[in-house]
């Protein structure tokens, strides 16, 4: 009966989650397109009145050996307009360099849906970036604070 149980948690082990999420390989990538949410305003209140908030998007090169080239920031609004080019030309990241985009509270032109298209490349495969908005705001003794992660999109090219 012992080996049987011994057998049995053996095997539960082995198949848990935990233990195989350790022995799986970070994901590695020469680049991707990473879609970031943002909000320049939420809604507050019974009549959905703007809260207008700061937008930071912040991108961390997490690789700890390697550079890796940001070569497009583009800022979008709630129709899915495109509003800004942030970046002009492109940029290196050294690793765990980052580099933060502010849009400031009084834009509010990207409205509850905007959004960041971030374009990035390595030579090498590498860990793939974070890409993150921060959103504050502070109104009559009232503030607000959050944040929202970046995805990576298939690129359908």
């Amino acid at each position: 009966m012992k080996k049987k149980y011994f057998f049995v948690c053996l095997v539960l082990f082995l198949l848990s989650p935990w233990h195989t999420c350790a022995q799986e390989n970070p994901h590695l990538s020469r680049g991707e397109i990473i879609y970031v949410p943002a909000y320049s305003h939420i809604y507050i209140g019974n009549n959905e009145r703007p809260f207008l908030l700061t937008v930071t998007l912040s991108i961390r090169n997490v690789d700890l050996n390697h550079e890796i080239k940001i070569t497009s920031i583009d800022y979008y609004e709630t129709q899915g307009k495109h509003l800004k080019k942030t970046l002009e030309v492109p940029l290196v990241l050294k690793p765990l360099e980052s580099v933060r985009y502010v849009i400031s509270e009084k834009d509010k032109s990207g409205g509850s849906g905007a959004n960041f298209i971030v374009q990035w490349q390595s030579l090498d495969p590498v860990n793939s970036p974070i890409a993150e908005c921060i959103m504050i705001g502070a109104k009559s003794g009232q503030g607000i604070s959050f944040s929202s992660r970046g995805r990576a999109l298939v690129n359908s090219k």
